[in-house]
């Protein structure tokens, strides 16, 4: 298979935004395991800006432009070497890919994009995506890397699109407003009805939430991939999740 596994940056760190250790260890070694087990992996990374707030002792995620991007250009060295570390731990070379919207809008830089990632994979690379938020304006952000890694699936033609994150998945209602709020493990099709389930935005630290989550499904299955919302908290359940099985996650099923 073909897996793109996009990482939120409440898997990554803690609130401080410091590097969460334990389960970003956890997370590169199960990747490795799929990657040993003859999987395709792309991962798509947050994380780089709240990396950046910790490294430079910020009280908060700044709110200014210039100050996020510095911290993003802080932070994107912090996570690649990090990355580089754990992976090289099971003989796995990683590779740094930045991209902007304009990336997949211009049709030579799209291709460009698409046969460097062939390549990688080819050479038994593992990719590692992120948007390029040191340069990246409004004009040229894709905006959230939910919508980056759904972009990046349907161009690789992937056969599954996972997104880690601070939920379980998608929920009847708002987990945290109902107790009767009930986990939807699998749904075909996302309609009018599965977008009205959508809340607000996501951690303090990152930038998504369920509306980019949802949206983000609909273009994959718009697309023909599956897509899967689940807690980056337990790493493990990737296993589940590839082999086809249910669990404490949402499977959004696409039309083959």
């Amino acid at each position: 298979m073909r897996i793109v596994v996009k990482i939120g940056t409440s898997t990554l760190a803690h609130a401080t935004g410091r590097l969460n250790i334990r389960r970003t260890g956890e997370l590169c070694q199960v990747i490795s395991d799929l990657k040993n087990a003859g999987h395709e992996v792309i991962m798509v990374s947050s994380g780089a800006i709240g990396m950046g707030v910790g490294k430079l002792s910020l009280k908060e995620k700044p709110k200014d432009i210039p100050t996020k991007q510095a911290a993003a250009a802080v932070g994107q060295c912090e996570l690649m070497y990090i990355y580089d570390k754990l992976f090289s731990e099971y003989s796995h070379t990683v590779a740094q890919i930045l991209l902007t919207g304009s990336d997949f809008q211009a049709e030579d830089r799209h291709e460009n994009f698409n046969n460097t990632l062939s390549r990688l994979l080819e050479l038994g690379v593992l990719p590692i995506i992120n948007e390029n938020d040191t340069i990246a304006t409004e004009e040229i952000k894709v905006g959230d890397n939910d919508t980056l890694s759904a972009l990046v699936a349907v161009s690789v033609k992937a056969d599954l699109l996972v997104l880690l994150s601070d939920v379980d998945g998608l929920y009847s209602a708002d987990p945290h407003k109902d107790k009767n709020a009930k986990l939807i493990e699998t749904v075909n099709g996302v309609t009018d009805e599965i977008l009205a389930l959508a809340g607000g935005v996501g951690s303090a630290l990152g930038t998504g939430g369920m509306k980019t989550k949802l949206r983000a499904a609909k273009l994959c299955n718009d697309n023909g991939v599956d897509m899967v919302i689940a807690n980056g908290e337990t790493p493990e359940l990737l296993y589940d999740i590839v082999n086809g099985q249910t669990g404490k996650f949402t499977r959004f099923l696409a039309e083959k």
